[in-house]
């Protein structure tokens, strides 16, 4: 499967879309700091399974309708940062949705994600992702899930795949930075992590007038479904 994630940069990118989605064809595409007020109920082949309700910057996943079914999306809550508390840009930093995968006959579970501001702590960015897999858990414990998104965690990454392993998933940086805006925070902060999937690559594609540049991310299933003994 193809998933892309794009930080929009308060909703600046959102002309680009349509090119994004017919130059790369993506199965799913998710979608932080957009105007939920603003946003089609389909791009191209992809239709629109949700979006955030609460944000003033939210966040919204599209999906293939000829590949999935949507059976249900939910947005989540995490603790907030102090930037959360004072400006209150996003009460729901995670939106997650649960598919149906008709072409190999699988359930998987999206998430969208969008992690505090470079203001907040590391510490709290790895609370927030772990809660965000919890989350997500909710959805069904033992399903593949992909979460994709701004994680906003430039530096010292070792302590967010150590955490983010210890509750069986894994975090695949892209193949270049993704964020170009201070010189001192350039790098990678848009990426991927999974659990029960083999991500093949995630790739950077072209900047356009957002600050983040979108990734692809190209993902299967680690295992083969299990056959139901006759």
């Amino acid at each position: 499967m193809r998933v892309i994630s794009y930080n929009l940069r308060k909703h600046a990118a959102r002309g680009e879309l349509e090119h994004l989605v017919a130059a790369h064809g993506p199965n799913l595409l998710c979608l932080q700091e957009v105007d939920t007020d603003d946003l089609p109920r389909e791009l191209g082949p992809l239709h629109l399974a949700d979006a955030t309700k609460l944000n003033r910057l939210g966040l919204a996943i599209y999906y293939d309708r000829e590949r999935f079914d949507a059976l249900s999306t939910r947005a989540f809550q995490l603790k907030r940062s102090l930037h959360d508390i004072i400006a209150k840009p996003a009460l729901e930093r995670l939106l997650g949705t649960h598919f149906i995968d008709r072409l190999h006959d699988r359930e998987l579970v999206v998430g969208c994600f969008h992690a505090a501001p470079l203001t907040a702590l590391n510490s709290l960015r790895r609370t927030q992702t772990r809660a965000a897999h919890e989350a997500l858990d909710t959805f069904g414990p033992t399903l593949p899930t992909l979460m994709v998104g701004d994680f906003n965690y430039p530096v010292f990454k070792d302590h967010l795949s150590t955490s983010v392993q210890e509750t069986g998933h894994e975090v695949t940086l892209s193949d270049a930075r993704t964020y170009t805006r201070y010189k001192f925070f350039r790098g990678h902060f848009d990426f991927a992590t999974s659990i029960g999937l083999a991500i093949t690559k995630v790739t950077t594609l072209p900047q356009g007038v957002s600050d983040h540049l979108p990734i692809l991310v190209t993902a299967d299933y680690a295992e083969p479904r299990s056959e139901t003994p006759q």
